[in-house]
This record gives structure tokens, sequence and C-alpha cells, in this order.
């Protein structure tokens, strides 16, 4: 066992995926449950996903989720991956986490990011257009603006009860976000979306245009990560398939549907393209028993240096899923830190 999975912490990231003939509430439901069982296993922190119009993904309104995680919940950090600030105005972003921060303190975390809505309708329907992602950076300094009462967009303009309360703020970053990480001084989340090597370059890059800030001292990387644990390899692999379909069937028609059982999704007859579509999307992920989960994450923790890991995994069968993350957080020996839930507003070094 690698020395380094115990010295890193592990998250949880869910994106309130529906499952084939279940109700969307249901979703939230068992979003809330998983929650209280991610906390009772040790892990760090509990996100949650902002998506919007997505038959799929139940997620809509990520503060009024994490609200209800919050509540559910006593110790663990609860937070955003993320809100898609060119969606929102950052005043009122600003209000719902100040909001949160007041009612659960020193256990509220603000991931942002940079995406909009990925069709035209839904861009209108938020009154945006698929240019809103160019002026981030201004919005990210106007947010973070209303936390400092710095902020010099609209004066005396105060966002209450935000205003001289410190809700830690992360960076979801594919490509460019990373730069406005380091220059804002702020935690990176990272992915390999683009590709393992891209991720890398995006981290050092990251890491050595970093501005220390008030927000943090260093730099503070978190990988994103697809992980699947179960009793053989084969039977890890399996509980990427419903999410693959997914993701291949939504980049042939346009729509991100509902997940369904990997028995039905394996039984399909899938174009050329789909079959492709879907291989890849099961390629790239961390799966398989614990010793060869351990290895894969031994290697991710090397190559990158991150401080965390955020694991996410959508797959029909709830249970095993829920299995995945209880062999997940006995691997990586995850325990509860009793400080976690005391940590001072305003302390800018622990993530």
């Amino acid at each position: 066992m690698t020395p380094v999975l115990h010295a890193t912490r592990f998250s949880v990231l869910d994106r309130s995926r529906t499952r084939q003939g279940q109700d969307p509430s249901q979703a939230l439901r068992d979003t809330v449950d998983f929650a209280r069982q991610a906390e009772g296993l040790g892990y760090h922190r509990f996100w949650v996903s902002e998506h919007h119009s997505v038959p799929g993904v139940a997620g809509s309104a990520p503060t009024v989720l994490a609200a209800a995680v919050a509540a559910a919940t006593s110790r663990i950090r609860v937070g955003t991956g993320g809100v898609m600030l060119p969606n929102h105005r950052p005043l009122v972003v600003a209000e719902q986490f100040g909001v949160l921060e007041a009612l659960f303190p020193g256990r509220i975390d603000m991931g942002l990011g940079r995406s909009v809505g990925f069709t035209d309708g839904i861009r209108r329907a938020l009154g945006r257009d698929k240019n809103a992602a160019e002026d981030f950076g201004e919005q990210l300094d106007e947010l973070l603006g209303y936390f400092t009462g710095e902020q010099r967009v609209y004066p005396q303009v105060h966002a209450v009860p935000a205003e001289g309360l410190r809700v830690q703020a992360f960076v979801l970053a594919t490509g460019s976000g990373a730069d406005q990480a380091a220059t804002s001084g702020l935690p990176l989340v990272m992915t390999a979306a683009r590709g393992e090597e891209a991720m890398l370059r995006s981290i050092e890059a990251y890491r050595a245009a970093f501005r220390p800030s008030s927000w943090a001292q260093r730099p503070y990387v978190v990988v994103a990560a697809d992980v699947a644990v179960a009793g053989s390899g084969g039977a890890a692999r399996r509980l990427l398939v419903p999410e693959a379909w997914s993701s291949a069937y939504s980049r042939t028609h346009g729509v991100f549907p509902p997940l369904m059982p990997a028995e039905a999704v394996l039984g399909l007859e899938m174009s050329t393209r789909e079959r492709t579509l879907f291989e890849q999307a099961r390629s790239g992920r961390v799966s398989g028993t614990e010793d060869e989960v351990a290895e894969s994450l031994g290697s991710l923790l090397e190559q990158t240096g991150a401080d965390e890991v955020l694991v996410t995994l959508s797959t029909y069968d709830r249970e095993e899923m829920l299995e995945s993350y209880r062999r997940l957080a006995r691997l990586v020996a995850a325990e509860p830190r009793a400080a976690e839930g005391e940590n001072s507003p305003g302390d800018t070094h622990i993530f």
C-alpha cells in the first residue's frame, strides 16, 4: 500500500444522477442520504453540481441542495462542484453562500466553474450567451469582493450576510480556468477531461504562477477522478457501464439520459460511433480491486502531487455504488478529523 494514499484527503462529488424509471425527486433524496453515509465513512467534503435542463441529472440548484446536505450532516464539509458563475449574478451567488456560511459556519465550500448552459435554448432561458464564460475573471473578482467588502463594480452595494464571512473558494478548471485560479490565489480543482498530459501541464503552470492571497497562502490542487472499486476488476468495470452509455448517447443524440442497468446497456445494439464513444467513456477511469485501485491512485498522486482527490461514481445500482465508496474509504483509511468541523471561517490554511 502506497503511503501517499493515507496522507491524502479524499472527498466526494455527487451529481444527483437520475435512474431509469425513477422520479428525479428521488435522486435528490438519495444525494442527501449519500452525504450522511460519506460523512460516516470519513470523507473530507461532499460536493453537489449544477446542470440545467438535463433529464439525467436532478441537481439544478446546487446551493439549495448543499443546504439540505449540510442540515443532514454535522461534520463533513459541504459545497458545490460547482456553481457555474457565468450563469448567475455574482451578488446573488455571494448572498446564497453567505446564508450557507451563516447557518453552517466553517463547513461551506464555494466551488466555482466557468461553463454556461450547453445549448442555445438553455442559455437564453438563463439570460446568458455562449460568450459569458469570457468574463469569468471579472465575475470572480466581483464575487470575492462581496465577501471582503472590497468590490467596486457597484459602489455602496453589499452582500448580506456574506460580507465579513469567509467561505473557502475553489476554481474548477479544465483549461484556462487554471490560470485564473493562480492569478486569484485560489485552490484548483482539475480533471483530465482533455487528457492526462494536458492536466499535468495545467497543474504545473498553476503552481508556477500562483499568487498567494488572503484566500490561500500556497497552491492547493484537487484532482477529480472517476473511481470504481469492487471485488473483481470485471465487476468494477461494470460499474462504469451506465454512465459511459449515457455519455455516449448524449454525444450522438444531444440528450443526456437517466442511467440504465449495466445488463441492459451491454445488450444494446450500438452503432459504430456509439460503440466507439462508449468505449472511450469507459477508458481513463480508475477501477478494479482494492490493490489495483491503490496502485492507480498512487500513480495519479505521484504524478500530480495533488493535495486531495475528489471522487465521483455514477452507476445504476445504488447499493453497488455505495459499496464502492465503502471499499475506497477502507482502502485509504479515511477517518473523520475531529477538528475539521471546527475550522475558523477565516482560516485560509486549512482546506
